[in-house]
């Protein structure tokens, strides 16, 4: 791998500094705080894909769409789940192009069949899929290669050669090599714990709840309209919910959708009432309804 300050084989390369980093993801709605500015930078200046870990719901996925606004680079997205394979995640033949020309070639003679092999899986018949299509990309790409802690363990060695060497094997054709280095972002919800091999190739990024400050401003820059006095009372609501023994505590994107609905009921002020008529936005279960409700001094008859 080149040196860091050789590389330049990236849409992340163009980041100056981590504060540029944050100015630019704030540009476009995206608040970071420190050490996600500073993750990201590394990531593009050292080429190296970027492993965020953390709960679902705290920005992980939009950090990624947040870059590809960013940069303009092409967003590229592989949505991780048990039981995905190399067909879905890599590339595959298409049989069924590939049955119909050794059909329409079925009187060939004997020499011609070598050739015809050789046709057959050429690049014509290849169907390339997210991590093949951003190595081959011409362009700038963002890959984002989401959830992969969903993968089965096997199955995480698809990875282990496109994220070390950015290159694909296919055993017809030779080693495809990346014409631009996409910046890659995989994302966790640490739903279990990733392999070394994995975690080797990547930089680390730990992205939790935030604080009540950046999710005041992270409210405030989601949505336009609400006063500072409202995003901040919302979002101490919020940090005091998730203070409960809750079974889902409430992420950042249902934070944003609380506000939202919020605005709807025409709030300046959080209303006891209009806030228990929210809930259903913010908490996904009954027992968790029912629980903040009481926190909020809202016992139901």
């Amino acid at each position: 791998m080149p040196a860091a300050d050789e590389y330049d084989g990236s849409a992340g390369h163009r980041f100056t500094t981590p504060l540029d980093v944050a100015d630019r993801l704030a540009a476009v709605g995206y608040i970071a705080d420190p050490q996600i500015s500073g993750a990201v930078f590394l990531s593009g200046r050292l080429g190296k894909p970027l492993l965020a870990e953390g709960p679902a719901g705290t920005g992980k996925t939009e950090l990624a769409k947040a870059l590809s606004r960013v940069t303009g680079a092409r967003l590229i997205r592989l949505q991780c789940y048990e039981g995905l394979d190399e067909s879905k995640a890599l590339y595959e033949w298409d049989y069924r192009k590939q049955l119909l020309r050794i059909h329409a070639s079925r009187d060939a003679a004997a020499e011609q069949w070598q050739a015809l092999e050789r046709d057959i899986f050429s690049e014509e018949y290849l169907l390339a899929r997210p991590l093949l299509e951003a190595i081959r990309s011409e362009d700038d790409v963002v890959l984002l290669i989401d959830e992969v802690d969903r993968l089965d363990i096997e199955t995480e060695a698809l990875l282990l050669e496109v994220l070390s060497d950015f290159q694909v094997s296919i055993p017809e054709l030779g080693t495809v090599s990346a014409r631009r280095r996409p910046l890659v972002l995989l994302t966790s919800n640490n739903s279990r714990e990733l392999s070394d091999a994995l975690k080797r190739r990547c930089l680390f990024l730990h992205i939790g709840y935030p604080g009540a400050e950046r999710e005041r401003e992270i409210v405030r820059s989601a949505v336009p309209g609400i006063s500072e006095h409202l995003a901040t009372q919302l979002t101490q609501v919020v940090l005091s919910l998730r203070g409960l023994q809750l079974k889902k505590k409430p992420s950042v994107s249902e934070t944003i959708d609380w506000a939202r609905a919020l605005l709807l009921f025409e709030s300046s002020e959080l209303d006891p009432a209009d806030v228990v008529a929210a809930l259903p936005v913010l908490l996904k279960h009954q027992s968790d309804i029912e629980l903040a409700t009481r926190e909020l001094g809202r016992v139901p008859s």
